[in-house]
């Protein structure tokens, strides 16, 4: 019973702290800038904003356009269920389960991309034809690192892969890092962050997802917004669990030390975004194949 009650705490813990994430990132970014930046709560707001107003939809776009966002944000809602957080188990797990959540994420993104391609604008169009190109590449890797830390914890359950591992016992140092590294690649592909997209560009050349949901708006923007929180969450939470070894832990402890892992991380993204220039389109598929490979170099070193 506590451990039912753990896991349904860590979860609601997600849905209200990621966007709070977003913002340290934004706040990370304002501070190597120079500026003062946005308030942390400033997603909270918008999306307080949003829901208060009116969608407006084209007489061009059908049922599916406006399903994208309701669906999207169910399927990563049930994704949300099956990452264990903070040292708890998911609220539900399986052997297997982290193939479903990766195809929960290619849920969501198919959702995505047919209801850019239902409004009938080629603009859309091209966003969603990159934003597939890229997940083609990105989704093995992701695929690939979780099958090395499967093979790590001799388990196929998220809730006995996440948070198992050490760095001084076991498969070593350098297997982790390389999963972590992929990972990371990963996260910053799938969220849509530098150097793979840059969230805050309204540049045609080089918009991917900011391009797929112009045409929402009210709460269906909304939605989306919120749906793209929890996914940096999600991803993030898996990261974390992997390079942070929080077996023998108090459960308190461990909880504190993922929430802070957390933060880090979106202060790291902060960093990285503030760092460096968004790569190249054509670079980008050599970044997502250079993880693929370290995903698969792991692999073989935790199987020999």
């Amino acid at each position: 019973m506590i451990s039912i009650l753990s896991s349904i705490l860590t979860v609601l813990c997600g849905f209200a702290l990621a966007p709070l994430l977003l913002g340290v990132v934004n706040r990370t970014k304002a501070v190597f800038a120079g500026r003062k930046g946005q308030p942390l709560l400033q997603l909270y707001f918008d999306l307080t904003r949003l829901i208060g107003k009116g969608a407006v939809y084209s007489r061009t776009t059908s049922w599916v356009f406006r399903a994208g966002p309701i669906v999207g944000l169910a399927a990563i809602a049930i994704a949300m269920t099956l990452v264990p957080f903070g040292g708890s188990r998911g609220l539900v797990s399986f052997a297997g389960d982290f193939f479903f959540v990766a195809y929960l994420l290619g849920i969501l993104r198919f959702l995505w991309v047919v209801a850019a391609l239902d409004t009938g604008s080629s603009f859309e169009g091209m966003g969603a034809s990159r934003e597939v190109a890229f997940s083609a590449l990105a989704e093995p890797a992701l695929l690939l690192a979780l099958t090395a830390v499967a093979w790590m914890t001799r388990s196929l359950s998220l809730s006995e892969m996440v948070g198992r591992l050490s760095w001084t016992l076991g498969p070593g140092v350098a297997p982790i890092a390389m999963v972590g590294c992929t990972l990371f690649v990963v996260f910053l592909a799938e969220n849509a962050r530098i150097p793979v997209d840059d969230p805050n560009t309204h540049l045609e050349l080089t918009m991917i997802h900011e391009v797929m949901v112009l045409d929402h708006s009210g709460p269906d923007f909304a939605m989306i917004q919120y749906t793209a929180a929890l996914k940096f969450w999600l991803l993030g939470a898996i990261l974390i669990g992997v390079l942070l070894p929080l077996e023998g832990l108090p459960m308190i402890i461990r909880f504190l030390v993922s929430v802070a892992g957390m933060f880090t991380l979106a202060v790291l993204v902060g960093i990285v975004e503030s760092t460096m220039a968004r790569l190249r389109l054509l670079k980008v598929p050599q970044l997502l194949a250079g993880a693929c490979a370290l995903a698969i170099f792991a692999l073989i070193l935790v199987v020999r």
